[in-house]
């Protein structure tokens, strides 16, 4: 069941679910703001838990309206793609072969066949971030179950429009944003630890806040150099 709550100029979507607990969501890139409740929680307690949230909101739809956005991506010469925090320049070679990808000094070389389209550039790259991701993941992973007392279940690496991470408690499994590649390795850490430490504790409650700054004490310089840094230009669908 859904329905729309509108607390002076901010509308809430409401979603009622089959779950126990409220999730509050802010969404890019223009502040949507998003409820899920339990099913048989009332509206009027919604737009009370709403109300006591405004502050939150407001601030994040400011944060998300002010980031900067990168310039759609052509996939073409000389054009500016980012791994690991680093900037490369984007060189297309046309070759009868495998696609694949490699840096050279400042460069990324795209070796591509010949005719290949934009949006076949475009798959490539993206599998390749991909498999940044899951290689430098793995020894994270590894180190930090012991740390924090819990097993990843499967690891999932894709694009995610909303969110860097995210888990299932139920299972164990973790999903990461594949854009996590362009950003500094150490935020990939700190987003990983942050669903690893959502296996322990769900919610964002004190709880879940000791063990986040006690295995991460940067952790909230990991989260602004995330919301400072561009993000993706996309075509958002709702």
């Amino acid at each position: 069941m859904a329905t729309q709550l509108q607390l002076g100029d901010i509308a809430v979507d409401v979603v009622l679910k089959d779950i126990k607990n409220v999730h509050l969501s802010v969404y890019p890139p223009t502040g949507r703001v998003r409820i899920s409740a339990p099913s048989g929680m009332s509206l009027d307690t919604i737009r009370v838990f709403a109300i006591s949230k405004l502050g939150w909101i407001k601030q994040q739809q400011h944060k998300l309206r002010r980031q900067e956005r990168e310039t759609p991506r052509e996939y073409l010469d000389r054009e500016s793609h980012y791994v690991w925090g680093k900037r490369y320049l984007l060189k297309v070679v046309e070759a009868d072969a495998a696609p694949r990808v490699e840096l050279q000094h400042r460069q990324m070389i795209l070796r591509a066949r010949p005719a290949t389209d934009r949006e076949k550039r475009h798959l490539i790259l993206a599998s390749w971030y991909r498999e940044q991701i899951k290689k430098a993941v793995k020894p994270l992973i590894a180190r930090w179950e012991p740390l924090v007392g819990v097993e990843v279940g499967r690891l999932f690496v894709q694009r995610m429009k909303t969110k860097w991470g995210s888990c299932s408690p139920n299972t164990g499994n973790v999903r990461l944003n594949t854009d996590l590649a362009k950003k500094p390795p150490e935020c990939l850490e700190y987003i990983l630890v942050h669903e690893m430490v959502h296996l322990l504790e769900p919610t964002h409650n004190t709880r879940f806040i000791a063990l986040i700054e006690q295995f991460i004490p940067q952790w909230r310089f990991y989260r602004g150099l995330l919301n400072q840094l561009p993000v993706r230009h996309e075509e958002w669908t709702y």
